[in-house]
C-alpha cells in the first residue's frame, strides 16, 4: 500500500478533477485492488476524527462543561461506522452500475466502484474537520457538497455517460446516497448500546405507538428498523457472552438485516444463472455469451449475458441480475412504487410497476433503438436492449425469458438470520 499515491491521488481529485477523472477511468484496476489501495485509507478519516471529537477532545456543552462518550464506547462506534461505510460505497456503486442505461451509461462494475470511492474522497477528507470547534460541522458538509460534484465530473469518464445526462445521473445517485447514509447512520446506531441497552447518552428509545400500511414505503422501513433492533440486540448479548462465532454471527445478522431483508443472501451461481439464457431471442440466435459473479464485504451480485442476432444487421443484448446481496433495499425500491412518464420529441421513457413487478421502458423513434427491463421477486433484473422495430421486440424478447422460474428462485440461496 503506496501512502504517498493515495495522498497524491486524493490531492489530484480535489484541486483538478477534470484531469485526474479520465486517468482514473483509463487504468486498470479491480475491486480489491481500489478498495486494499485507497478506501479502507480514506474511509477511516471521518471514523477516527469522530472517536478524536467525541471520546478525546470532548463535546463542550453550554452551561454544562466538555461531555466525553468512554473510549470503549467511542472505538465502537468508530468501527460501526467504519465498516458500515466501506459496505456504503460497494452498495452505491452497485446503484451506479444498474443505473448506468438509463442515462445512456455502460455498465462495468469496476468502473462504477471507481466512480463511488473517488467522488467520496471529498467527504472522507472533510469528515476530518469535525474536530475543528464552531465551523467543523460547515467544512465537513463543504466536503460532501464538492463530492456530489466530483460524481457530476466523473461519470462521463468511468461510466460513459453523455454529458447532457450526467446531471440528472448525478441528482439519482445523490439521492440513493443519502438514503445510504441514513441507513448507515440507523444500524451504526443500532450496533452501539450501552449495558443497559440504552442510546448513547443513557436514554431509551420510546416505543412505537402505530404503523404504517403493509407494503408501504413507511412499512418496509419499519420492518427494517426493527430487523435491525432483533439484531442489535443479539450483537448485545454475544458481546456479553464473549463468544467470538456468536459475535460473527450477530455481525452477519445485521448485515443481512439491512441489504438482504433479514437474511444472508448467496448470489445465483454462474451455471446456474447462466442457464436462464435463451438459445433464441424474438427469432435470433444466441452469438456469444457470459456468465460472473462478483463480491466484495461479502455481498454477491451475478450477471449473465448474451448478444443475439442473424448477421445481417443489429442485433438484441440480454442480461440477467441477481442482486441477492441487496435484495432488502430492492425491496425497498419496490414498495416505493415509483412511476415516470416522460415523453420526448423521438421517444419516451416510462417506469411503472405491473403487478409485483417494476417495468422500465426506453424508446427512441430516430435512432429505432430501445431498452425494456422488469425486476422480479426483489432480487432479479432481466434486461433486453438492442436496436429493433419497435419496443414491442424487446418486450417479447424478455417475455420470452423464463421469468416465472427466474422468480421461483426468490429463496434461493437465503440464510435466515438467526
Amino acid at each position: 500500500m503506496d501512502f504517498s499515491k493515495i495522498l497524491a491521488r486524493a490531492k489530484a481529485l480535489l484541486l483538478t478533477p477534470r484531469t485526474e477523472w479520465p486517468v482514473i477511468a483509463a487504468e486498470p484496476a479491480t475491486v480489491g485492488s481500489i478498495y486494499s489501495g485507497y478506501i479502507v485509507i480514506l474511509a477511516a478519516l471521518p471514523a477516527i476524527a469522530q472517536f478524536l471529537k467525541f471520546s478525546v477532545l470532548g463535546v463542550s456543552v453550554v452551561f454544562l462543561g466538555t461531555y466525553r462518550t468512554s473510549i470503549g464506547l467511542g472505538l465502537s462506534n468508530a468501527i460501526s461506522y467504519y465498516v458500515m461505510s466501506l459496505i456504503g460505497v460497494f452498495v452505491l456503486a452497485l446503484i451506479i452500475d444498474a443505473l448506468a442505461p438509463s442515462f445512456n451509461g455502460t455498465k462495468n462494475r469496476v468502473q462504477a466502484v471507481k466512480t463511488s470511492a473517488y467522488a467520496y474522497t471529498a467527504a472522507w477528507v472533510g469528515g476530518i474537520a469535525v474536530i475543528i470547534p464552531g465551523i467543523g460541522w460547515l467544512l465537513s458538509l463543504a466536503g460532501g457538497v464538492y463530492s456530489i460534484y466530483l460524481l457530476y465530473v466523473g461519470l462521463p469518464h468511468t461510466m460513459k455517460a453523455p454529458p447532457e445526462k450526467a446531471t440528472g445521473y448525478t441528482v439519482v445517485i445523490v439521492i440513493a446516497g443519502i438514503l445510504l447514509a441514513v441507513i448507515i447512520s440507523l444500524v451504526s446506531s443500532s450496533i452501539i448500546r450501552t449495558p443497559g441497552g440504552s442510546g448513547l447518552y443513557g436514554t431509551s428509545a420510546p416505543a412505537a405507538t402505530g404503523s404504517f400500511a403493509p407494503n408501504s414505503v413507511g412499512g418496509g422501513l419499519q420492518e427494517l428498523a426493527a430487523r435491525v433492533e432483533k439484531a442489535g440486540k443479539q450483537m448485545d448479548a454475544a458481546q456479553k457472552s464473549g463468544d467470538s462465532a456468536a459475535q460473527a454471527q450477530a455481525a452477519g445478522n445485521i448485515l443481512g438485516a439491512v441489504l438482504g431483508g433479514g437474511s444472508q443472501v448467496e448470489a445465483l451461481s454462474t451455471d446456474r444463472i447462466k442457464s436462464f439464457l435463451p438459445a433464441t431471442l424474438a427469432g435470433l440466435k444466441q452469438t456469444s455469451s457470459s456468465a460472473e459473479r462478483n463480491g466484495a464485504l461479502g455481498m454477491q451480485v451475478s450477471e449473465a449475458k448474451a448478444s443475439y442476432g442473424d448477421g445481417a444487421g443489429p442485433g438484441i443484448d440480454l442480461e440477467i441480475t441477481d442482486m441477492a446481496a441487496a435484495k432488502g433495499l430492492m425491496g425497498l425500491a419496490s414498495w416505493a412504487n415509483l412511476e415516470e412518464d416522460k415523453q420526448t420529441q423521438t421517444g419516451y421513457e416510462k417506469t411503472f410497476k405491473q403487478g409485483d413487478s417494476m417495468i422500465h421502458e426506453q424508446w427512441d423513434n430516430s435512432s429505432k433503438h430501445g431498452e425494456y427491463s422488469t425486476m422480479l421477486a426483489g432480487r432479479f433484473m432481466v434486461t433486453a436492449r438492442g436496436d429493433v422495430a419497435n419496443i414491442d421486440v424487446l418486450r417479447t424478447a424478455v417475455g420470452s425469458v423464463n421469468l416465472a422460474g427466474l422468480a421461483a428462485l426468490r429463496n434461493e440461496g437465503l440464510k435466515a438470520a438467526q
